[in-house]
């Protein structure tokens, strides 16, 4: 009797974590509220620590631009605070996260969020779009917690530059990775609430 409780409980446990995992809901994170916590920390980003970031204009091309960062992605100055916030690191990410008490995803687990997402995917465009009403996947690529053997973060949903014929980010069987202080003018982050 107790085998067959034990072998039940472990069973409900199971469950419940799987469904708990798979019902995480993203929320991308905007200037305003990347703004928020650099007011209330004082934070300072890896790309304001280095004095330079990349700066991509196409799929292929880059540019290396000193002084961006969050609050001049492009090296203008923000004039929409319900963009994604962009220039990023993974190391930014975390400390976001601890303060606002959420998470990164995994690959997997932000794969099975946005599976229901009908919203427009934003790709082959001129510019990152207000997340209010456009599909997490596309527009910015997010920064996720897997990790390959290198140490490399895995980046999910693909970007504003990607197609078909380029990155092809969209697709959930893309493969790009970024080291833990790489930010870019096109790497954001989505958080969920544990």
């Amino acid at each position: 009797m107790c085998k067959n409780s034990l072998f039940i409980l472990i069973l409900c446990f199971l469950i419940l974590n799987i469904h708990c995992e798979s019902q995480i809901k993203l929320k991308p994170v905007t200037i305003k509220d990347f703004s928020v916590f650099i007011d209330s920390t004082n934070y300072i980003t890896d790309a304001e620590k280095f004095g330079w970031s990349f700066i991509q204009l196409d799929v292929f091309n880059f540019d290396i631009i000193q002084n961006v960062s969050w609050k001049s992605p492009n090296g203008e100055p923000i004039k929409n605070f319900n963009l994604p916030v962009t220039q990023i690191s993974y190391n930014d990410a975390l400390a976001y996260c601890k303060w606002a008490g959420v998470k990164l995803p995994t690959y997997d687990q932000y794969w099975k969020a946005v599976a229901n997402d009908k919203r427009p995917v934003i790709s082959e465009s001129k510019s990152i779009k207000e997340i209010n009403n456009i599909n997490i996947v596309g527009n910015v690529w997010d920064l996720t917690t897997t990790e390959n053997i290198k140490g490399e973060i895995r980046l999910a949903g693909g970007s504003y530059l990607c197609s078909p014929k380029t990155c092809h980010g969209t697709q959930r069987e893309r493969k790009l990775f970024v080291d833990k202080e790489t930010a870019n003018t096109h790497i954001s982050l989505v958080v969920y609430k544990p």
